[in-house]
């Protein structure tokens, strides 16, 4: 009885909201037949990340786990009881198969080798010197990807900064130009850029197009940070460093190989096909992708078995963030299901008053729509689905966006990377970094002091970028 009143219940909100049979096919639902109630767990995702850690820290700290499954919960079970259970099932092993577990793999297979490189010795972190650390780790994000050059760097700037008064703003920064902006010159660099490079585009396609944005969107942002910085650092005057000086020395370097490896599996995996495919529920698993994804998993062992306990140790190396990042994304992919099913659905879906923005009425593309559309998506939404939605509104054919397109390409290359950087969740080195700080006794802003700061200093640099680049 009770069962069916729960069924019941359910059926009549979904049917006043118009979303009383979604239907699932090959590659999701059917993002027509969805209303906006089930965009509700995700924004309560959202919400709970936001307000978690302000209302309620220690719960926060404690359950966030549980509170990601609650939310999870509440989109699977009235989609169980309007689907079945095997259209259900297939719409979550969809996700988590070829969604969420490369996701999750490749940053575990950046996150692990990078937390075992060491890089010892008291770097002083006066302006100049936090200015460097920042081009350094930028540079590195196109080549090892944001996570891995994320985890390089974040300990030594924390380290070099860890006698100021003032130095959650070097952490900020460090997540605006090392955790994003600096990932958008190669499809290594970020996983909406890699997502283009599976669709066809060609790997040097963002280096030739979008590397005057970056050099000025991220050399502002640079310009910005070191002026802030003098600022603070005269203002504190001299004080004691609580760390002893030392030589630079670097350790670990097994783990330079080790994601040279990843680099490689995730190339082989663009390039090489097989022809192999696994079906299960329905869903193709593609020889090649399975093949990367053991790559990946046998690179955090051997990372785990070559690097020494003392190297972990003194980077300060846990398991926590990567924990926390898992947890949290899996209950974000998960509720986002129908979200990105709307969006894909075009003029058709629950969203398409927003989709109408990117097309101006004589059916030429609004490029700088499609940049600010993209990158506010990427703000909340993973920036890699986000990137692969405004690809397939601009038509999805790589060659002929490559060209003719080229403007829009851009456009929405340069809005899911630089724009990821607009809120903890909208990339996830921002969150591995954030709570790495944080554990180290940084202070760092809640979700809307974050937000603060990147609509402060992003938001006027990226309307800059809009009239120069996009208009």
């Amino acid at each position: 009885m009770h069962a069916r009143l729960i069924r019941f219940t359910l059926l009549s909100v979904l049917s006043v909201c118009g979303a009383s049979s979604p239907v699932f096919a090959s590659d999701g639902l059917e993002g027509s037949a969805l209303g906006m109630v089930w965009a509700l767990p995700f924004a309560g995702m959202l919400l709970s990340i936001a307000l978690g850690p302000l209302l309620a820290p220690h719960a926060w700290e404690h359950h966030q786990g549980k509170i990601a499954a609650f939310w999870a919960l509440l989109l699977v079970l009235p989609l169980v009881s309007v689907v079945g259970l095997q259209g259900s099932a297939q719409a979550l092993f969809h996700t988590i198969a070829l969604d969420y577990m490369p996701f999750i793999l490749l940053l575990m297979a950046l996150f692990v080798p990078a937390g075992g490189i060491v890089v010892r010795g008291n770097i002083h972190g006066a302006p100049a010197t936090n200015a460097a650390l920042l081009v350094i780790g930028a540079v590195l994000a196109s080549f090892i990807g944001t996570t891995g050059a994320s985890m390089v760097m974040i300990r030594p700037v924390i380290r070099a900064n860890d006698n100021r008064r003032h130095n959650a703003h070097v952490v900020i920064f460090f997540i605006f130009l090392v955790s994003n902006i600096g990932g958008s010159l190669t499809p290594l660099g970020d996983p909406p850029l890699f997502l283009g490079f599976l669709k066809g585009v060609d790997f040097f396609w963002t280096t030739r197009n979008i590397a005057f944005e970056t050099l000025f969107v991220g050399g502002l942002v640079l310009a910005l940070f070191f002026v802030l910085d003098l600022w603070l650092y005269k203002k504190e005057g001299v004080t004691r460093d609580p760390t002893p000086d030392s030589p630079i020395s670097i350790s670990g370097l097994v783990n330079v190989a080790l994601i040279g490896l990843v680099i490689a599996a995730v190339l082989m995996s663009a390039l090489w096909k097989p022809g192999v495919m696994f079906a299960v529920l329905g869903i193709a698993l593609e020889g090649q992708d399975l093949l990367r994804d053991a790559i990946m998993m046998t690179v955090v062992i051997l990372s785990l078995v070559l690097t020494r306990s003392q190297d972990r140790q003194d980077n300060g190396f846990s398991w926590a963030p990567m924990l926390e990042v898992a947890k949290l994304f899996a209950g974000i992919f998960v509720t986002m299901i129908p979200v990105l099913a709307m969006l894909k659905a075009g003029t058709a879906g629950a969203f398409a008053p927003l989709v109408a923005l990117v097309t101006y009425a004589d059916g030429t593309p609004n490029t700088a729509a499609y940049f600010w559309l993209t990158g506010g998506l990427s703000s909340f939404l993973d920036n890699a689905p986000t990137y692969l939605v405004f690809f397939e509104l601009a038509g999805g054919n790589a060659q002929k966006l490559m060209t003719d397109g080229a403007l829009t390409l851009a456009a929405i290359s340069a809005g899911a990377v630089f724009m990821g950087a607009n809120s903890y969740i909208g990339n996830a080195p921002n969150f591995m970094v954030y709570a790495i700080a944080r554990s180290s006794g940084v202070k760092m802003p809640g979700f809307f002091g974050y937000m603060l700061w990147s609509g402060t200093v992003l938001v006027p640099v990226f309307l800059l970028a809009t009239l120069i680049f996009f208009r």
